[in-house]
Protein backbone atom coordinates (compact mmCIF):
# COMPACT_ATOMS: atom_id res chain seq x y z
CA UNK A 1 0.00 0.00 0.00
CA UNK A 2 1.33 3.46 -0.91
CA UNK A 3 2.20 5.80 1.91
CA UNK A 4 -0.24 8.63 2.59
CA UNK A 5 0.45 12.25 3.47
CA UNK A 6 -1.04 13.92 6.51
CA UNK A 7 1.58 16.53 7.39
CA UNK A 8 2.11 17.80 3.85
CA UNK A 9 -0.56 19.93 2.20
CA UNK A 10 -0.73 21.58 -1.22
CA UNK A 11 2.40 23.66 -0.51
CA UNK A 12 4.56 21.80 1.97
CA UNK A 13 3.88 21.71 5.69
CA UNK A 14 2.18 24.73 7.24
CA UNK A 15 0.59 25.75 10.53
CA UNK A 16 0.75 28.03 13.54
CA UNK A 17 4.32 28.57 14.74
CA UNK A 18 5.37 26.61 17.83
CA UNK A 19 2.24 24.45 17.52
CA UNK A 20 2.11 21.09 15.75
CA UNK A 21 3.10 20.62 13.00
CA UNK A 22 5.27 23.76 13.13
CA UNK A 23 7.31 22.67 16.17
CA UNK A 24 11.01 22.23 16.77
CA UNK A 25 10.55 18.50 17.22
CA UNK A 26 8.75 17.99 13.91
CA UNK A 27 11.14 20.27 12.00
CA UNK A 28 14.15 18.37 13.35
CA UNK A 29 12.51 15.07 12.50
CA UNK A 30 11.76 16.32 9.00
CA UNK A 31 15.41 17.31 8.55
CA UNK A 32 16.55 13.84 9.56
CA UNK A 33 14.02 12.03 7.36
CA UNK A 34 14.49 14.24 4.29
CA UNK A 35 18.26 14.09 4.72
CA UNK A 36 18.27 10.30 4.86
CA UNK A 37 15.87 10.05 1.91
CA UNK A 38 18.14 12.10 -0.36
CA UNK A 39 21.43 10.57 0.78
CA UNK A 40 21.29 7.74 -1.73
CA UNK A 41 25.02 7.62 -2.50
CA UNK A 42 27.56 7.09 0.27
CA UNK A 43 30.66 7.99 -1.75
CA UNK A 44 30.25 11.77 -1.65
CA UNK A 45 29.14 14.58 0.63
CA UNK A 46 25.46 15.58 0.42
CA UNK A 47 24.10 19.08 0.87
CA UNK A 48 20.89 21.02 1.36
CA UNK A 49 20.22 24.72 0.65
CA UNK A 50 18.20 26.23 3.48
CA UNK A 51 16.47 29.60 3.19
CA UNK A 52 13.67 31.41 4.99
CA UNK A 53 11.49 34.49 4.96
CA UNK A 54 11.47 37.16 7.68
CA UNK A 55 9.14 35.63 10.31
CA UNK A 56 10.34 35.57 13.89
CA UNK A 57 9.68 31.82 14.08
CA UNK A 58 12.00 31.27 11.13
CA UNK A 59 15.03 31.35 13.42
CA UNK A 60 13.57 28.56 15.55
CA UNK A 61 12.59 26.29 12.65
CA UNK A 62 15.80 26.98 10.76
CA UNK A 63 17.90 25.84 13.72
CA UNK A 64 15.78 22.71 14.19
CA UNK A 65 16.07 21.78 10.52
CA UNK A 66 19.82 22.36 10.59
CA UNK A 67 20.16 20.02 13.57
CA UNK A 68 18.12 17.36 11.79
CA UNK A 69 20.07 17.53 8.54
CA UNK A 70 23.46 17.58 10.27
CA UNK A 71 22.55 14.56 12.41
CA UNK A 72 21.64 12.69 9.22
CA UNK A 73 25.08 13.49 7.82
CA UNK A 74 24.02 16.16 5.33
CA UNK A 75 25.87 19.47 4.96
CA UNK A 76 23.71 22.60 5.23
CA UNK A 77 24.19 25.74 3.13
CA UNK A 78 22.45 28.66 4.89
CA UNK A 79 21.37 31.60 2.73
CA UNK A 80 19.13 33.59 5.12
CA UNK A 81 16.04 35.50 3.98
CA UNK A 82 15.58 35.02 0.23
CA UNK A 83 12.58 34.45 -2.07
CA UNK A 84 11.32 30.91 -2.56
CA UNK A 85 12.40 30.91 -6.25
CA UNK A 86 15.92 31.81 -5.13
CA UNK A 87 16.08 28.63 -3.05
CA UNK A 88 14.95 26.57 -6.03
CA UNK A 89 17.52 28.29 -8.27
CA UNK A 90 20.39 27.89 -5.78
CA UNK A 91 19.57 24.22 -5.22
CA UNK A 92 20.20 23.58 -8.91
CA UNK A 93 23.14 25.97 -9.20
CA UNK A 94 24.99 24.50 -6.23
CA UNK A 95 24.22 20.91 -7.28
CA UNK A 96 22.60 20.35 -3.89
CA UNK A 97 20.51 17.27 -3.14
CA UNK A 98 17.66 19.24 -1.62
CA UNK A 99 16.35 22.79 -1.14
CA UNK A 100 14.27 23.92 1.83
CA UNK A 101 12.32 27.16 2.26
CA UNK A 102 10.95 28.08 5.68
CA UNK A 103 7.93 30.26 4.90
CA UNK A 104 4.16 30.47 5.14
CA UNK A 105 4.04 32.59 2.00
CA UNK A 106 1.13 35.07 2.20
CA UNK A 107 -0.05 33.99 5.69
CA UNK A 108 0.38 36.24 8.78
CA UNK A 109 3.55 36.07 10.89
CA UNK A 110 1.89 33.74 13.41
CA UNK A 111 2.05 30.95 10.82
CA UNK A 112 5.04 29.30 9.25
CA UNK A 113 5.73 26.50 6.82
CA UNK A 114 8.37 24.32 5.20
CA UNK A 115 8.63 23.74 1.44
CA UNK A 116 10.96 21.16 -0.09
CA UNK A 117 12.62 21.20 -3.52
CA UNK A 118 14.39 18.33 -5.23
CA UNK A 119 17.85 18.58 -6.84
CA UNK A 120 16.19 19.68 -10.09
CA UNK A 121 14.72 22.75 -8.35
CA UNK A 122 11.13 21.53 -8.61
CA UNK A 123 8.83 20.99 -5.64
CA UNK A 124 8.69 17.39 -4.50
CA UNK A 125 5.94 15.16 -5.80
CA UNK A 126 3.16 13.93 -3.53
CA UNK A 127 4.76 10.49 -3.63
CA UNK A 128 8.17 11.68 -2.42
CA UNK A 129 6.58 13.77 0.32
CA UNK A 130 4.66 10.69 1.44
CA UNK A 131 7.89 8.66 1.56
CA UNK A 132 9.57 11.32 3.69
CA UNK A 133 6.56 11.52 5.99
CA UNK A 134 6.64 7.73 6.33
CA UNK A 135 10.32 7.91 7.33
CA UNK A 136 9.48 10.52 9.97
CA UNK A 137 7.35 7.91 11.71
CA UNK A 138 10.15 5.34 11.84
CA UNK A 139 12.91 4.76 14.38
CA UNK A 140 15.85 6.47 12.66
CA UNK A 141 18.37 6.18 15.49
CA UNK A 142 20.35 3.39 13.83
CA UNK A 143 20.54 5.27 10.53
CA UNK A 144 21.88 8.62 11.76
CA UNK A 145 25.45 9.69 11.06
CA UNK A 146 28.41 8.43 13.04
CA UNK A 147 30.34 11.10 14.98
CA UNK A 148 32.84 11.47 12.13
CA UNK A 149 30.11 11.75 9.47
CA UNK A 150 27.96 14.46 11.07
CA UNK A 151 27.27 17.24 8.57
CA UNK A 152 28.74 20.75 8.54
CA UNK A 153 26.84 24.05 8.28
CA UNK A 154 28.13 27.06 6.34
CA UNK A 155 26.72 30.35 5.09
CA UNK A 156 26.67 31.38 1.43
CA UNK A 157 27.42 35.08 1.65
CA UNK A 158 26.77 35.96 -2.00
CA UNK A 159 23.42 34.15 -2.27
CA UNK A 160 21.42 37.37 -2.67
CA UNK A 161 23.71 38.60 -5.44
CA UNK A 162 23.42 35.32 -7.30
CA UNK A 163 19.63 35.53 -7.29
CA UNK A 164 19.63 39.18 -8.39
CA UNK A 165 21.81 38.34 -11.38
CA UNK A 166 19.61 35.37 -12.24
CA UNK A 167 16.46 37.53 -12.13
CA UNK A 168 18.04 40.31 -14.20
CA UNK A 169 19.07 37.76 -16.83
CA UNK A 170 15.36 37.23 -17.58
CA UNK A 171 15.05 40.87 -18.70
CA UNK A 172 15.77 41.32 -22.43
CA UNK A 173 19.32 42.34 -23.27
CA UNK A 174 19.59 45.89 -24.52
CA UNK A 175 16.55 47.11 -22.56
CA UNK A 176 16.71 49.22 -19.41
CA UNK A 177 14.22 50.72 -16.98
CA UNK A 178 15.61 54.25 -17.25
CA UNK A 179 12.95 56.90 -16.75
CA UNK A 180 10.50 54.59 -15.00
CA UNK A 181 9.41 55.28 -11.44
CA UNK A 182 8.44 52.00 -9.79
CA UNK A 183 6.92 51.34 -6.38
CA UNK A 184 7.99 47.95 -5.02
CA UNK A 185 6.11 46.43 -2.08
CA UNK A 186 7.97 43.44 -0.66
CA UNK A 187 5.39 42.62 2.06
CA UNK A 188 8.12 42.98 4.70
CA UNK A 189 9.12 39.57 3.45
CA UNK A 190 11.94 37.64 1.85
CA UNK A 191 12.52 39.92 -1.17
CA UNK A 192 13.03 43.11 0.84
CA UNK A 193 16.72 43.34 -0.16
CA UNK A 194 16.88 41.70 -3.57
CA UNK A 195 13.83 43.05 -5.45
CA UNK A 196 14.51 46.80 -4.98
CA UNK A 197 18.17 46.29 -5.83
CA UNK A 198 17.42 44.36 -9.03
CA UNK A 199 15.07 47.09 -10.26
CA UNK A 200 17.57 49.81 -9.36
CA UNK A 201 20.41 48.02 -11.16
CA UNK A 202 18.24 47.90 -14.29
CA UNK A 203 17.88 51.68 -14.17
CA UNK A 204 14.54 52.33 -12.45
CA UNK A 205 13.81 54.96 -9.84
CA UNK A 206 12.68 52.74 -6.98
CA UNK A 207 10.28 53.65 -4.17
CA UNK A 208 10.23 51.01 -1.44
CA UNK A 209 7.36 50.02 0.83
CA UNK A 210 7.05 46.86 2.88
CA UNK A 211 10.84 46.62 2.99
CA UNK A 212 11.42 46.95 6.75
CA UNK A 213 10.79 43.53 8.29
CA UNK A 214 10.84 43.17 12.07
CA UNK A 215 9.81 39.52 12.36
CA UNK A 216 6.20 40.36 13.13
CA UNK A 217 5.04 42.56 10.22
CA UNK A 218 5.28 40.22 7.23
CA UNK A 219 2.15 40.59 5.03
CA UNK A 220 0.73 42.99 7.63
CA UNK A 221 -1.21 45.56 5.60
CA UNK A 222 1.28 45.29 2.73
CA UNK A 223 2.16 42.96 -0.13
CA UNK A 224 0.02 41.16 -2.67
CA UNK A 225 -2.61 40.25 -0.05
CA UNK A 226 -3.14 43.96 0.71
CA UNK A 227 -2.69 45.59 -2.71
CA UNK A 228 -4.59 48.72 -1.67
CA UNK A 229 -1.36 49.89 0.00
CA UNK A 230 0.55 49.58 -3.27
CA UNK A 231 -2.18 51.27 -5.29
CA UNK A 232 -2.27 54.23 -2.90
CA UNK A 233 1.53 54.57 -3.02
CA UNK A 234 1.54 54.56 -6.84
CA UNK A 235 -0.97 57.42 -6.87
CA UNK A 236 0.87 59.33 -4.14
CA UNK A 237 4.25 59.14 -5.88
CA UNK A 238 2.84 59.45 -9.42
CA UNK A 239 4.71 56.27 -10.30
CA UNK A 240 4.63 54.44 -13.62
CA UNK A 241 4.24 50.98 -12.12
CA UNK A 242 3.59 49.30 -8.81
CA UNK A 243 4.76 45.79 -7.96
CA UNK A 244 3.45 43.89 -4.93
CA UNK A 245 5.07 40.62 -3.86
CA UNK A 246 3.98 38.30 -1.07
CA UNK A 247 5.96 37.09 1.94
CA UNK A 248 8.12 34.62 0.02
CA UNK A 249 7.97 36.52 -3.30
CA UNK A 250 6.64 33.67 -5.40
CA UNK A 251 3.57 35.69 -6.41
CA UNK A 252 3.05 39.18 -7.79
CA UNK A 253 0.32 41.70 -8.53
CA UNK A 254 0.78 44.88 -10.56
CA UNK A 255 -0.68 48.37 -10.24
CA UNK A 256 -0.81 50.62 -13.30
CA UNK A 257 0.07 54.31 -13.31
CA UNK A 258 -3.46 55.19 -12.20
CA UNK A 259 -3.19 52.97 -9.14
CA UNK A 260 -5.54 50.38 -10.64
CA UNK A 261 -4.83 46.78 -9.68
CA UNK A 262 -3.89 44.16 -12.27
CA UNK A 263 -4.40 40.53 -11.24
CA UNK A 264 -2.56 37.39 -12.24
CA UNK A 265 -4.91 36.51 -15.09
CA UNK A 266 -4.21 39.81 -16.87
CA UNK A 267 -0.46 39.34 -16.33
CA UNK A 268 -0.57 35.81 -17.77
CA UNK A 269 -2.52 36.98 -20.80
CA UNK A 270 -0.16 39.88 -21.46
CA UNK A 271 2.97 37.72 -21.26
CA UNK A 272 1.39 34.97 -23.36
CA UNK A 273 0.46 37.34 -26.19
CA UNK A 274 3.86 39.06 -26.09
CA UNK A 275 5.76 35.79 -26.10
CA UNK A 276 3.68 34.44 -28.96
CA UNK A 277 4.44 37.56 -30.94
CA UNK A 278 8.16 36.89 -30.41
CA UNK A 279 7.90 33.10 -31.04
CA UNK A 280 8.80 32.38 -27.43
CA UNK A 281 5.59 30.68 -26.25
CA UNK A 282 6.02 26.93 -26.42
CA UNK A 283 3.15 24.68 -27.58
CA UNK A 284 0.85 27.74 -27.89
CA UNK A 285 -0.57 26.68 -24.53
CA UNK A 286 -0.95 28.48 -21.21
CA UNK A 287 -1.60 26.57 -17.98
CA UNK A 288 -3.77 28.12 -15.27
CA UNK A 289 -6.05 26.85 -12.52
CA UNK A 290 -9.78 26.42 -12.14
CA UNK A 291 -9.88 29.91 -10.57
CA UNK A 292 -8.81 31.78 -13.70
CA UNK A 293 -11.42 33.98 -15.36
CA UNK A 294 -13.36 32.74 -18.38
CA UNK A 295 -12.55 36.05 -20.05
CA UNK A 296 -8.88 35.04 -20.11
CA UNK A 297 -9.74 31.73 -21.76
CA UNK A 298 -11.78 33.51 -24.46
CA UNK A 299 -9.09 36.14 -25.11
CA UNK A 300 -6.37 33.51 -25.41
CA UNK A 301 -8.53 31.55 -27.86
CA UNK A 302 -8.99 34.72 -29.92
CA UNK A 303 -5.19 34.87 -30.11
CA UNK A 304 -4.92 31.27 -31.24
CA UNK A 305 -3.80 30.02 -27.84
CA UNK A 306 -5.14 27.22 -25.67
CA UNK A 307 -5.78 27.45 -21.93
CA UNK A 308 -5.40 24.33 -19.79
CA UNK A 309 -6.73 24.31 -16.22
CA UNK A 310 -5.44 22.44 -13.17
CA UNK A 311 -6.31 22.20 -9.50
CA UNK A 312 -5.33 25.23 -7.42
CA UNK A 313 -1.66 25.34 -6.46
CA UNK A 314 1.42 26.29 -8.42
CA UNK A 315 2.85 22.77 -8.02
CA UNK A 316 -0.06 21.42 -10.08
CA UNK A 317 0.42 24.16 -12.66
CA UNK A 318 4.10 23.20 -12.94
CA UNK A 319 3.29 19.49 -13.25
CA UNK A 320 0.92 20.16 -16.16
CA UNK A 321 3.42 22.51 -17.80
CA UNK A 322 6.06 19.80 -17.68
CA UNK A 323 3.65 17.23 -19.12
CA UNK A 324 2.74 19.53 -22.02
CA UNK A 325 6.11 21.14 -22.61
CA UNK A 326 4.60 24.57 -21.92
CA UNK A 327 6.74 27.41 -20.58
CA UNK A 328 4.08 29.75 -19.14
CA UNK A 329 1.56 29.16 -16.41
CA UNK A 330 0.17 30.73 -13.30
CA UNK A 331 -2.69 31.59 -11.03
CA UNK A 332 -5.09 34.50 -10.73
CA UNK A 333 -3.65 35.11 -7.25
CA UNK A 334 -0.34 36.08 -8.80
CA UNK A 335 1.75 32.91 -8.92
CA UNK A 336 3.56 33.13 -12.26
CA UNK A 337 5.67 30.23 -13.50
CA UNK A 338 7.99 31.13 -16.36
CA UNK A 339 9.90 27.91 -16.81
CA UNK A 340 12.49 29.40 -19.16
CA UNK A 341 13.79 31.23 -16.10
CA UNK A 342 12.52 29.48 -12.97
CA UNK A 343 11.23 26.13 -11.75
CA UNK A 344 8.61 27.64 -9.46
CA UNK A 345 6.60 30.84 -9.12
CA UNK A 346 8.81 33.94 -9.24
CA UNK A 347 7.11 37.30 -8.65
CA UNK A 348 10.12 39.44 -9.55
CA UNK A 349 10.83 37.62 -12.81
CA UNK A 350 7.16 37.89 -13.83
CA UNK A 351 7.14 41.61 -13.04
CA UNK A 352 10.23 42.10 -15.17
CA UNK A 353 8.42 40.51 -18.13
CA UNK A 354 5.58 43.01 -17.77
CA UNK A 355 8.07 45.87 -17.56
CA UNK A 356 9.81 44.56 -20.68
CA UNK A 357 6.56 44.76 -22.64
CA UNK A 358 6.07 48.37 -21.52
CA UNK A 359 9.63 49.40 -22.38
CA UNK A 360 9.67 47.67 -25.76
CA UNK A 361 6.25 48.91 -26.87
CA UNK A 362 6.63 52.33 -25.21
CA UNK A 363 3.11 51.96 -23.82
CA UNK A 364 1.95 52.63 -20.25
CA UNK A 365 0.84 49.95 -17.82
CA UNK A 366 -2.82 50.96 -18.13
CA UNK A 367 -2.77 50.01 -21.83
CA UNK A 368 -0.74 46.82 -21.82
CA UNK A 369 -2.21 45.32 -18.64
CA UNK A 370 -5.82 45.16 -19.83
CA UNK A 371 -5.52 42.04 -21.95
CA UNK A 372 -9.17 40.98 -21.63
CA UNK A 373 -12.51 42.03 -20.20
CA UNK A 374 -13.18 39.81 -17.18
CA UNK A 375 -16.43 37.95 -16.71
CA UNK A 376 -18.16 38.98 -13.47
CA UNK A 377 -16.57 36.74 -10.86
CA UNK A 378 -17.19 36.46 -7.13
CA UNK A 379 -15.11 34.55 -4.59
CA UNK A 380 -16.13 34.13 -0.95
CA UNK A 381 -14.44 32.18 1.83
CA UNK A 382 -16.38 30.43 4.58
CA UNK A 383 -14.40 29.45 7.67
CA UNK A 384 -15.32 26.30 9.56
CA UNK A 385 -14.12 24.29 12.55
CA UNK A 386 -13.99 20.54 12.95
CA UNK A 387 -14.83 18.31 9.98
CA UNK A 388 -14.80 19.89 6.53
CA UNK A 389 -18.28 20.40 5.03
CA UNK A 390 -16.96 19.37 1.59
CA UNK A 391 -18.37 15.83 1.81
CA UNK A 392 -21.84 16.85 3.01
CA UNK A 393 -24.86 15.70 0.96
CA UNK A 394 -26.47 19.11 1.57
CA UNK A 395 -23.47 20.82 0.00
CA UNK A 396 -23.54 18.40 -2.94
CA UNK A 397 -27.19 19.32 -3.51
CA UNK A 398 -26.39 23.04 -3.34
CA UNK A 399 -23.56 22.55 -5.83
CA UNK A 400 -25.86 20.70 -8.23
CA UNK A 401 -28.45 23.49 -7.96
CA UNK A 402 -25.82 26.15 -8.63
CA UNK A 403 -24.39 24.34 -11.64
CA UNK A 404 -27.87 23.98 -13.11
CA UNK A 405 -28.46 27.71 -12.68
CA UNK A 406 -25.14 28.48 -14.38
CA UNK A 407 -25.46 25.89 -17.15
CA UNK A 408 -24.25 27.23 -20.47
CA UNK A 409 -23.34 30.69 -19.18
CA UNK A 410 -20.85 30.25 -16.37
CA UNK A 411 -19.26 27.92 -13.87
CA UNK A 412 -18.89 27.20 -10.15
CA UNK A 413 -15.70 26.25 -8.32
CA UNK A 414 -15.98 24.83 -4.82
CA UNK A 415 -12.85 23.77 -2.96
CA UNK A 416 -11.25 23.47 0.43
CA UNK A 417 -8.19 25.60 1.12
CA UNK A 418 -4.99 23.59 1.35
CA UNK A 419 -3.56 25.80 4.07
CA UNK A 420 -6.50 27.05 6.19
CA UNK A 421 -9.91 25.72 7.45
CA UNK A 422 -11.77 27.53 4.67
CA UNK A 423 -14.16 26.54 1.92
CA UNK A 424 -13.69 28.74 -1.12
CA UNK A 425 -16.76 29.36 -3.26
CA UNK A 426 -16.25 31.00 -6.65
CA UNK A 427 -18.69 31.53 -9.51
CA UNK A 428 -18.50 33.47 -12.74
CA UNK A 429 -20.91 34.20 -15.57
CA UNK A 430 -21.87 37.05 -17.87
CA UNK A 431 -24.81 37.84 -15.54
CA UNK A 432 -23.38 39.44 -12.37
CA UNK A 433 -26.65 39.14 -10.43
CA UNK A 434 -26.73 35.41 -11.12
CA UNK A 435 -23.15 35.05 -9.88
CA UNK A 436 -24.02 36.77 -6.60
CA UNK A 437 -27.15 34.68 -6.14
CA UNK A 438 -25.29 31.40 -6.66
CA UNK A 439 -22.34 32.20 -4.42
CA UNK A 440 -24.48 33.54 -1.58
CA UNK A 441 -26.72 30.48 -1.64
CA UNK A 442 -23.83 28.00 -1.54
CA UNK A 443 -22.10 29.98 1.24
CA UNK A 444 -25.33 29.98 3.29
CA UNK A 445 -25.55 26.20 2.96
CA UNK A 446 -21.92 25.80 4.09
CA UNK A 447 -22.54 28.02 7.12
CA UNK A 448 -25.61 25.99 8.05
CA UNK A 449 -23.65 22.73 7.78
CA UNK A 450 -20.74 24.13 9.79
CA UNK A 451 -23.04 25.84 12.29
CA UNK A 452 -21.24 29.14 11.66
Amino acid sequence: MANKRSLFGTDGIRGTANTAPMTVEIAQRLGQAAGLYFMRSQNRRHSVVLGKDTRLSGYMLECALVAGFLSAGMDVILVGPLPTPAIAMLTRSLRADLGVMVSASHNPFTDNGIKLFGPDGFKLSDEVEAEIEHLMGQDLSERLASPAQIGRASRLNDAAGRYIENAKASFPRGLRLDGLKIVIDCANGSAYRVAPKALWELGAEVIQIGCAPDGLNINDGVGSTHPETLCAAVREHKADFGIALDGDADRVLIADENGQLVDGDQIIGLIAAFWKQHDRLKTNTVVTTVMSNMGLEKALADNGLELQRTAVGDRYVVERMRELGANLGGEQSGHMVLSDYATTGDGLVAALQVLAVSVETKRPASEICRFFKPYPQLLKNVRYSGISPIGSPDLAAAKAWAEERLAGSGRLVLRASGTEPLIRVMAEAEDEALVTEVVDHVCDVIRAIAHV
